[in-house]
């Protein structure tokens, strides 16, 4: 299958630099996060992939080779950088219908993608008509129209309902498993967590982080236990003990820094404390992306004093 390729990627505009000397592989048959805070050069970055801007140096393949390159790329790459991209009085179906002409893609699969994306309903309604949600499916549908082996979508749940959500992430799970390759560009790290297997982050232009999701948490959100006991006093003991240090939180529960669910087990149980819930708290994946870029993030609001 195809891989995404960018080698000592940069981009200038002027005196700044908004991509720099970047280089990491998305691969297929995965979900790979794309993250960054705003200005770290992520959409600046997919367009290079796209050949809609030109790199300053370094390079940027799908395959092998430079998207402009490709022969008929809606059959290779789909993508949806911008929910507005198709024209305002067309409507959905019209709107398909050129792409697949253009790009020698069975008329069928305008219909079939209208249906796999849920705007068949909508298909002869004009595009301005259309909220957030539904623009949003629309460009989906142009990304998958041609069937493409690579799949790269800027923030694609932006003005999704709930179940719309739910559904873009079994469409993101699917894909990957098909084999494709898959770069889902997202600020919202809850539900990049529902999805990614791996992780691409940046930081003003520079590569920050290229490491699968769970390990990307791990290495920056020590693990913690949570326990919920009847004895408090006992627990506080049999912790103190062992060199560990409990704090209680306004629900009732404990937390036990730096420890593995394991050994707080044992040592509880050894104690003969009553345990209601013993846990493992895991790190998220926001946690681990503020530790890492809580200095690369070019605007920041400054906190209100009270």
């Amino acid at each position: 299958m195809t891989s995404i390729d960018v080698q000592n990627l940069t981009k200038e505009y002027g005196t700044r630099r908004a991509v720099d000397d970047l280089t990491f592989t998305v691969h297929p048959g995965r979900v790979t996060g794309f993250l960054g805070p705003n200005g770290a050069g992520k959409s600046t970055t997919m367009r290079l992939v796209l050949g809609l801007d030109r790199p300053t140096c370094g390079t940027a393949t799908v395959g092998g080779r430079a998207y402009a390159a490709l022969r008929e790329p809606l059959r290779q790459v789909g993508a949806l950088l911008d929910a507005d991209a198709a024209h305002g009085s067309r409507t959905a179906r019209n709107h398909l219908r050129v792409l697949a002409a253009s790009n020698r893609v069975p008329a069928r699969r305008v219909d079939e993608v209208m249906e796999e994306t849920g705007i068949a309903s909508v298909a002869r309604r004009r595009v301005k008509t259309y909220s957030l949600g539904m623009r949003q499916r629309l460009g989906i549908a142009a990304a998958l129209l041609g069937d493409p082996e690579v799949v790269m979508l800027d923030e694609p749940s932006n003005g999704l309902d709930p179940e719309g959500i739910i559904w873009i992430r079994g469409l993101l799970r699917r894909l990957a498993a098909e084999g494709r390759t898959v770069l889902v560009s997202s600020h919202l790290m809850n539900e990049t967590a529902s999805f990614a297997d791996h992780l691409v982050v940046l930081g003003r232009g520079r590569l920050l982080a290229d490491t699968p999701m769970r390990e990307f948490i791990d290495a920056r959100v020590r693990p913690r236990v949570r326990v919920r006991t009847s004895d408090p006093t006992a627990l506080k003991a049999a912790l103190a003990r062992h060199g560990h240090e409990a704090v209680e939180h306004d629900d009732g529960h404990w937390t036990v820094q730096h420890a593995r669910v394991d050994d707080i087990g044992r040592i509880v149980s050894g104690a003969g404390v009553p345990v209601l819930e013993l846990a493992t708290d895991e790190g998220t994946l926001e946690q681990a992306y503020l530790d890492l870029t809580a200095t690369e993030t070019e605007f920041t609001a400054q906190p209100q004093e009270a």
